[in-house]
C-alpha cells in the first residue's frame, strides 16, 4: 500500500519554514507498512491543489494533506476539497463547541469572531477528526477508491492527529504488509570503504531485504529494510543479517540507531559506571553539551560546559598559559590538552572533552589550515589527543568533530 503526502504553504516554498511534517508522517506510515510514494509541496493556490490531488490519487490509495486550514482568506484547503469532491461546507456542532471552549478557556479577553467560528465548517462528506490542540479539525474523506486526509499544518496539532486518529483508522480499514528496519551506526570509516568490505555479504542478501548506505558527517548508517506479510520471518531474517554484518565490521560499529544513539550509549555507560563528564568547547560552540543535555537524566553524569570561543577565554577561564598559545598556536594539541585538563579540574569530573580548531571560513587567531581540528579527552589517568582534517565547510567541520569527540569518549570510557 502506498500513500502520498502533500504540504500546502507558500512559507515552505520560499524557505521561511522547514517541512518537518512530511518526515514525521512518513515515519509513522512506515511503521504500519504504508510506503510513501511521493512528497509534494505546493502553493496556497486552488489550481495547484486541485492538480496535486488529481495526480496523487492516480498513484496511491491514501493522500494526506497538511496546511491551509487556518481561519484567514489565504487558507483555502477546505473550499478546494469541496470543489474537488463536488461537496459543500456545513457547520459541525461538535467542532464549533470545541472552538468556543478554547476561546472561553484561553482568550477570555478576546471575543470569538465569525472567522473563528468558520473553523467549524467542514465538507459534508468528511468524517471529522477532532483536533484537541487547535481550532482546525482534521478531516477524513473517501472518494471512490481513494482516502483523502486533511490535517492542520501546525506540527504539534498534526502529530497528535496522526498518532491518535489517522494511523489507527488506517490500521483498522486496510490490510498492510510489515516493514521492518534496523539501522546500524558506524563511525570512523567512509561509505566507499564500507561498501568494499560488505560487497560479498550485500550480494547474498535475500530478495526481501534491502541495504541502504546513509552517510552523514563523520558516520555512516547502514539501514536494513525487510518487507513482507510474516513479521516474525522478517524479524528473524533481519537479526540474522545484522549478526553477520557485525562480524564483518565490528571494529567500527557503535550501536543500533533505532535502539540507541552514541550519545545515549555514552549516557548509559557513565550512569552505570557512576562516572561524570565536563566539556570545554571552542569552535564547536557548545554543540557537544547541547547533544548531551538533550538526553533525559543528563544531570546525573554531566557537570557542565565552558564555551571558550575566544583566545582570552582559554587563558582567563581555562588557565591555558599564554606562552603555550604563543609557542604552539591556539589550534594545537598542547592547547586542547590544557583545556581538557582544566575542564576536568573545574568541574571535578572523571572525564572531560575539549575541542579547538579552525572551522573557517577564515583562519581567525591561528595560522592552522581551515578544517584543522584537535580533540582531547581527559580521563582519570591521562589526557589523550588526536588531530583531524575535517574539510573546508564550516557546518561539516563542526558536526564531524562533535561525532568524533563522542566516538573518542566512548572508547576511553570502555577502558574503565
Amino acid at each position: 500500500m502506498h500513500a502520498e503526502i502533500i504540504t500546502i504553504g507558500d512559507e515552505i516554498l520560499i524557505g521561511q519554514i522547514v517541512d518537518t511534517n512530511s518526515a514525521f508522517i512518513a515515519k509513522e506510515l512506515n511503521k504500519i507498512g504504508v510506503s510513501v510514494y511521493q512528497v509534494t509541496s505546493i502553493q496556497d493556490d486552488k489550481e495547484h491543489i486541485l492538480n496535486a490531488l488529481n495526480e496523487a490519487r492516480s498513484r496511491v490509495q491514501i493522500v494526506i494533506v497538511t496546511g491551509g486550514l487556518g481561519p484567514t482568506k489565504d487558507d483555502i484547503t477546505k473550499h478546494t476539497f469541496c470543489e474537488y469532491l463536488q461537496d459543500t461546507l456545513v457547520e459541525d456542532k461538535a467542532v464549533l463547541q470545541h472552538v468556543e471552549g478554547l476561546f472561553a478557556k484561553y482568550y477570555k479577553d478576546r471575543p470569538i469572531s465569525q472567522i473563528n467560528r468558520n473553523q467549524a465548517l467542514v465538507p459534508s462528506r468528511a468524517e471529522v477528526l477532532q483536533n484537541d490542540f487547535g481550532t482546525a479539525p482534521g478531516m477524513w474523506m473517501v472518494d471512490k477508491e481513494t482516502v483523502f486526509v486533511s490535517l492542520p499544518g501546525v506540527p504539534f496539532e498534526m502529530k497528535n492527529l496522526i498518532t491518535t486518529k489517522v494511523i489507527p483508522k488506517i490500521v483498522k480499514q486496510f490490510k498492510t504488509p510489515h516493514i521492518i528496519h534496523k539501522t546500524i551506526v558506524t563511525y570512523g570509516i567512509g561509505e566507499s570503504a564500507l561498501a568494499e568490505r560488505l560487497e560479498d555479504w550485500e550480494s547474498s542478501l535475500p530478495d526481501f531485504i534491502k541495504l541502504a548506505y546513509l552517510p552523514s558527517l563523520g558516520k555512516v548508517r547502514l539501514r536494513l529494510s525487510a518487507k513482507g506479510e510474516d513479521k516474525q520471518v522478517l524479524l528473524g531474517a533481519i537479526d540474522k543479517e545484522c549478526s553477520e554484518l557485525h562480524v564483518l565490521i565490528n571494529d567500527v560499529v557503535y550501536g543500533i540507531e533505532d535502539e540507541e544513539t552514541i550519545e545515549e550509549i555514552i549516557a548509559h555507560l557513565l550512569t552505570d559506571k557512576k562516572l561524570t563528564l565536563g566539556t570545554a568547547e571552542s569552535f564547536t560552540g557548545g554543540q557537544i553539551a547541547k547533544e548531551i543535555t538533550q538526553i533525559p537524566g543528563a544531570s546525573t553524569y554531566f557537570k557542565g560546559s565552558i564555551v571558550s570561543y575566544a583566545t582570552e577565554a582559554k587563558t582567563n577561564i581555562l588557565d591555558v598559559p599564554k606562552a603555550i598559545i604563543e609557542k604552539h598556536s591556539v589550534v594545537s594539541a598542547a592547547v586542547v590538552k590544557y583545556m581538557a585538563s582544566s575542564a576536568k579540574k573545574i568541574f571535578n569530573s572523571d572525564f572531560a572533552i575539549a575541542t579547538t580548531g579552525n572551522a573557517g571560513p577564515t583562519k581567525g587567531d591561528s595560522d592552522a589550515e581551515v578544517g584543522t581540528v584537535f580533540i582531547a579527552i581527559a580521563t582519570p589517568k591521562e589526557v589523550i589527543c588526536e588531530e583531524f582534517m575535517m574539510g573546508a565547510q564550516r557546518e561539516r567541520v563542526v558536526q564531524k568533530s562533535v561525532n568524533k569527540a563522542f566516538e573518542m569518549l566512548q572508547k576511553e570510557i570502555l577502558k574503565f
